[in-house]
């Protein structure tokens, strides 16, 4: 199997030690616009030719009452020129979220870049036409970590476990199922458990391309150290996004760093 690219996302504090522990760089759109010094962070990356990714800040969204403004992603993609954005996409809205790619890249015909499109759906037959859809045209296929169809689908103790196994259960019968498309590459949008991957691995599905996950990072806030390779039982509280400021102590400094070594090796 490849290598899967991972990029943990990071308060500003580690942004520059990220060069160090990430494969590639993931920028919440919401935050470009409105932190200078996350901005000039990837600015930076994308004068120093690093991979970025530019997610339009669904998840974030719909954890708060802030709303995607269209022309602000436009503005923020045209500025920052990341080597792929996720096209924007609703929750759990499959053919809604394909309607909106279509839109999108016909509006836009100039954003050259490469494009992510999210596979979304609340039953099989939902999620597999919005697959269908994203294999056909987008250049990149996104699976989030928390469809709720997963909930239907996976197996565990808790809401966590569940989702996770979720996942794997559903590509498993987008596999079966031939649908699959093995010529394009694949992107995982979060984590709840890190032990789902031993799951690609173990399986070969090596065009799962990369990760963005602040699992390991949001642990350590918590001071939440990783059990070796099994990861965590439950996925830990908070979103990156809200924790951006933060002054970390050198103990979740080491913490984050550990959790971040023990991910790699689950991963790899």
């Amino acid at each position: 199997m490849n290598k899967i690219l991972v990029s943990h996302e990071s308060p500003i504090s580690l942004l520059e030690d990220s060069l160090k522990y990430n494969d590639y760089q993931y920028c919440l759109y919401h935050l470009y616009i409105k932190n200078e010094k996350y901005k000039q962070f990837f600015d930076k990356c994308k004068a120093n030719n690093i991979e970025i990714i530019l997610d339009n800040s669904a998840f974030e969204f719909a954890h708060t009452n802030e709303k995607f403004n269209e022309d602000d992603y436009v503005n923020c993609i045209n500025q920052l020129n990341p080597t792929t954005f996720i096209v924007p996409d609703i929750m759990d809205g499959g053919f809604k979220t394909c309607m909106m790619f279509n839109e999108f890249i016909t509006k836009y015909p100039n954003l050259t870049q490469n494009k992510m499109g999210i596979v979304h759906g609340k039953n099989y037959n939902e999620f597999v036409e919005s697959y269908k859809y994203m294999s056909d045209v987008a250049d990149y296929i996104g699976l989030n970590h928390s469809s709720i169809f997963y909930n239907a689908v996976g197996r565990g103790l808790n809401i966590d476990q569940i989702k996770s196994n979720g996942r794997t259960r559903v590509i498993q019968m987008l596999i079966d199922d031939g649908i699959w498309n093995w010529n394009k590459p694949h992107h995982l949008l979060g984590v709840q458990l890190p032990s789902e991957f031993s799951f690609y691995k173990n399986n070969n599905i090596y065009n799962i391309r990369s990760i963005d996950t602040s699992n390991p990072v949001m642990a350590g806030i918590n001071n939440i150290h990783y059990n070796s390779s099994l990861g965590l039982k439950e996925k830990p509280k908070g979103l990156m996004a809200d924790n951006m400021e933060i002054e970390l102590n050198q103990d979740q400094i080491d913490t984050i760093m550990y959790n971040i070594k023990q991910f790699r090796q689950i991963v790899s």
